[in-house]
């Protein structure tokens, strides 16, 4: 291997892991009193200068054209409901689980592609989608304490099916797939940061940390799972290509467990772990599917020579 491609895997696995920390810095602030959207808030705030000054480094221009400034504000809302659905989760249920639960966002990006777009069903997201139903049913059946919260869950399954729709339109739409992904970023977290300043306008309670630390916290998390995590994705991108970097991505809740368990003190049994195991293979299988579908293919017409002898 390269010196190059272990740097570009070196990157999408730092870029994977940093995104995992959501739930370590947001969680001891909502023990400080926040409230996710308040958190957020702060998050969106403190990273768009930190994008804007990323942006012009690169040498890019920040102007929108008219054309652009639609599709740009409607994916600015869906990550904002996608993270505030995703961050709201967290105060039901296990931040490990409920980052490990988002990921089968790519399984339902293939499942929408296939009924809205008309592409191929292949034999991996079936099996796929066979993989997620037995993950689910693993963490939805714990072995000991309390079942999960069904409203977490379904805060979950809100949060990946907005993020679905956000990476399909990003990949349908010719006109955003022609802007920078840092510029991108910058203006779905200025979009997404009007979402929340709105709803605290409507009555949401606006809420600041207790204690100094907090501030540490948001900075935090507006540098590493925000700035950083997206400055090593998209150069991994440019190394090794999407397809190794979104399958590294399965450290994203391997990172966020590993965090629970260790800094917040919660807890994870086998059946857990089992059942985070196959949501995240499903996924992976989902991202490098087509040389599984040659496997699974290949496969399925050796039956009938096992049958025959």
């Amino acid at each position: 291997m390269r010196l190059a491609e272990v740097k570009g895997y070196s990157l999408a696995a730092v870029a994977a892991a940093a995104y995992g920390t959501n739930p370590a810095f947001a969680v001891p602030l909502y023990e400080q009193g926040m409230n996710p959207c308040s958190v957020l808030l702060f998050r969106y705030v403190i990273g768009i200068p930190l994008l804007a000054l990323l942006i012009l480094f690169r040498g890019y221009s920040l102007r929108l054209s008219k054309e652009e400034i639609g599709p740009v504000a409607i994916l600015g809302i869906l990550m904002a409901l996608s993270s505030l659905t995703l961050f709201e989760s967290y105060r039901y249920m296990n931040s490990g689980i409920a980052s490990t639960l988002l990921f089968v966002y790519p399984v339902i990006v293939a499942v929408l592609m296939i009924f809205f777009f008309h592409e191929r069903f292949r034999a991996t997201v079936a099996v796929c989608l066979l993989m997620m139903c037995c993950g689910l049913a693993l963490l939805m059946k714990p072995q000991s304490g309390e079942p999960l919260s069904p409203y977490g869950c379904l805060l979950v399954m809100v949060s990946a099916l907005t993020y679905a729709l956000y990476i399909i339109m990003v990949n349908v739409s010719a006109r955003i797939r022609a802007i920078p992904t840092a510029k991108l970023l910058f203006y779905v977290l200025v979009f997404g940061c009007s979402v929340y300043a709105v709803m605290i306008l409507f009555g949401r309670p606006f809420t600041l940390p207790s204690v100094p630390s907090g501030w540490g916290s948001l900075v935090a998390l507006a540098v590493i799972p925000t700035v950083l995590s997206l400055a090593c994705t998209t150069k991994a991108i440019q190394i090794i290509g999407s397809t190794p970097t979104a399958i590294l991505g399965a450290l994203e809740p391997v990172s966020a467990v590993v965090l629970s368990v260790t800094l917040l003190g919660q807890s994870m049994t086998m059946r857990d772990v089992s059942g985070g195991a196959l949501i995240v293979a499903a996924t992976v299988l989902v991202i490098a599917d087509k040389s599984v579908d040659r496997v699974i293919l290949h496969v399925r017409k050796m039956f009938p020579r096992i049958r025959r002898r």
